[in-house]
């Protein structure tokens, strides 16, 4: 699972916008922007934050560590 710091920093990374994440996953902008608000592995179901993840590695986006241990995101090359 992937956390909320985690969402907020691949969309920084790539410089996609609220509305781009949204656009691009298809999920409610004001959903994703919950989502981005809570501390965490966001409370939502399994399959949005599996949207979201496949989004993001689409565009190039690495998730690395684990929720408990060093989460985090890197481009990959």
């Amino acid at each position: 699972m992937i956390t909320s710091d985690q969402i907020r920093a691949a969309r920084a990374m790539l410089r996609w916008s609220g509305k781009d994440l949204a656009e691009k996953t298809g999920l409610g902008f004001s959903t994703l922007m919950r989502l981005e608000s809570l501390d965490g592995v966001p409370a939502t179901h399994a399959k949005t934050l599996e949207v979201i993840e496949k989004t993001f590695e689409n565009a190039g986006i690495e998730f690395i560590g684990t929720p408990d241990d060093g989460p985090g995101v890197r481009l990959r090359k």
